[in-house]
C-alpha cells in the first residue's frame, strides 16, 4: 500500500491560529518550494479554513503556510463577525425573539445566532479561490480535502470530500462521506460554531460546526487512504497538569456553561478516538498476518502536536483586545476579567491573541523537530534555531 500522511486540523474558532504556528515550523523544516507533504488534508471547524488554504496551494507549501500566517496575523474580529453596534444589537435582539419564538411553537426566523458572520463570507469570496482544489489534485500534489460538517436536520456528521477518481463514498452509524466540489458554504458551515455563528444551508438540510456529532474525527482520514496521520490539536497534550478540583459555590454563569459546552464538542471526541485508534493498533500488533487482512485491519502511526500551555489562559490576557460591544455582550452572559477565558478563545480574532498562538505553536513544533521529520520521513531543509 501506498504511505500516505494525513494532516487533521480540528475545530475552535479562533483557537485555530495555534496550527497556523506549528505549520509554519514544518514548512522550515523542508525545502523551499517543497508541494505539500500532506497528500489529505481533513479540516474541520475553523481549521477547515486552514485546510482549505493548504489545499489550494499544495503545489507550494511554504507559500500556502505563509498565506495563512499573514492572514492570522493581522486577523480583526470584524473580519469575521459584525461588531458595530448595529450589527451586534440586531442579531442579538433576533437572538432572544428566535429562543422566544421557538419556545411557544412558533420557527419563523432563519437566521437565530448570538453573531453575524456576513464579514467571513465576504473574506473567503475575496481571499480563497476554491476551485484551484481541484488543480491540486489534478496535478498530483493533493490526493483529498475533506471539509466535515454536522446535520441539523438529519442528525449526521458529513463529511464532504473533493480528491482523486477512485475514492469511493462511506456510511457508517451516524457518519457519511459525501464526494462533491469544497466551495465557500462547506467552510462556512463547516465553522458555524453553535448558537454563536447561523446554519449554513447545503443540498435542501442545514449545517454547523463540523465538530458536533463527530465521534470519530480520525475516520475520514483513513477513509481517503492515510496510512499515517499527523494531528494538530487546539487544547492542551495530555501531559500537561491538570487542574485540581476547586471548591466553587458560586453558580456557573452563562459565559462558563457555555465554555464548558464548547469543551466538550471540541475537545473531547478527539480524545476518545485517539484512545480507540490506540487500542486497535494494539490488538493489530497481535494478530497473524491471515487474520488481520480478513478483518481488514491494519496499524496506523499517529502523531499529535498539541498546544504545551492552557489556550483559555492566554486568552484571559487579550479579551480587552476584543471590540467594546463583544467585549459588552460578553460581560452580560458573565465573562469577567479572569474568567470566561475558554469562551473567549473560541471568539478572540484579533492580531494580538492569534499572534501569541502562532508563536505558541512554532515553539512547540520546533521543540519536537527531529519527531516530526521522522514522522513525515522527509530530510530537513536546514537547521532551525531552537527557542530559549
Amino acid at each position: 500500500m501506498e504511505k500516505r500522511v494525513a494532516l487533521i486540523l480540528t475545530g475552535g474558532g479562533a483557537r485555530a491560529a495555534y496550527q497556523v504556528g506549528v505549520l509554519k515550523a514544518i514548512a522550515e523544516f523542508l525545502p523551499r518550494r517543497a508541494h505539500s507533504p500532506f497528500p489529505i488534508i481533513c479540516g474541520t471547524s475553523a481549521g477547515a479554513l486552514n485546510a482549505a488554504t493548504l489545499a489550494v496551494n499544495a503545489k507550494n507549501f511554504s507559500m500556502g503556510v505563509q498565506y495563512l500566517v499573514n492572514t492570522w496575523k493581522n486577523f480583526h474580529a470584524n473580519q469575521i463577525y459584525r461588531t458595530d453596534v448595529v450589527g451586534v444589537f440586531n442579531n442579538t435582539m433576533l437572538w432572544l425573539a428566535g429562543m422566544l419564538f421557538s419556545a411557544i411553537g412558533i420557527n419563523r426566523l432563519h437566521q437565530v445566532s448570538l453573531l453575524d458572520n456576513s464579514p467571513l463570507v465576504e473574506l473567503l469570496d475575496d481571499l480563497l479561490p476554491c476551485e484551484k482544489i481541484q488543480e491540486s489534485i489534478d496535478e498530483g500534489y493533493l490526493h483529498a480535502l475533506s471539509i466535515t460538517a454536522s446535520g441539523y436536520g438529519s442528525g449526521q456528521s458529513v463529511t464532504f470530500y473533493q480528491g482523486v477518481k477512485h475514492l469511493l463514498p462511506w456510511r457508517r452509524t451516524g457518519r457519511v462521506g459525501v464526494p462533491t466540489q469544497i466551495g465557500i458554504k462547506h467552510l462556512l458551515a463547516s465553522s458555524a460554531l453553535p448558537f454563536m455563528f447561523p446554519a449554513t444551508p447545503i443540498n435542501r438540510e442545514y449545517f454547523g460546526d463540523g465538530t458536533m456529532r463527530q465521534t470519530a474525527p480520525i475516520s475520514p482520514a483513513l477513509h481517503l487512504g492515510a496510512t499515517r496521520v499527523l494531528i494538530i490539536g487546539v487544547t492542551v497534550n495530555g501531559h500537561a497538569e491538570r487542574p485540581e478540583r476547586a471548591d466553587d459555590n458560586e453558580y456557573p454563569t452563562l459565559a462558563r456553561i457555555a465554555g464548558h459546552a464548547l469543551n466538550s464538542i471540541f475537545l473531547d471526541s478527539m480524545e476518545v478516538d485517539l484512545e480507540r485508534l490506540k487500542k486497535i493498533n494494539d490488538l493489530v500488533a497481535i494478530m497473524p498476518d491471515e487474520m488481520r487482512e480478513r478483518a481488514n485491519l491494519r496499524h496506523v502511526d499517529v502523531l499529535v502536536v498539541s498546544p504545551s500551555q492552557p489556550i483559555e489562559k492566554i486568552a484571559e490576557r487579550y479579551t480587552s483586545e476584543l471590540p467594546w460591544t463583544i467585549r459588552l455582550l460578553l460581560r452580560l452572559i458573565g465573562v469577567r476579567r479572569h474568567s470566561g477565558g475558554t469562551l473567549v478563545s473560541y471568539l478572540l480574532s484579533e492580531k494580538k491573541f492569534c499572534r501569541a498562538l502562532i508563536d505558541l505553536g512554532y515553539r512547540d513544533a520546533l521543540q519536537r523537530r527531529d519527531e516530526i521529520l521522522g514522522f513525515l520521513d522527509v530530510k530537513p531543509h536546514h537547521d532551525v534555531d531552537m527557542p530559549q
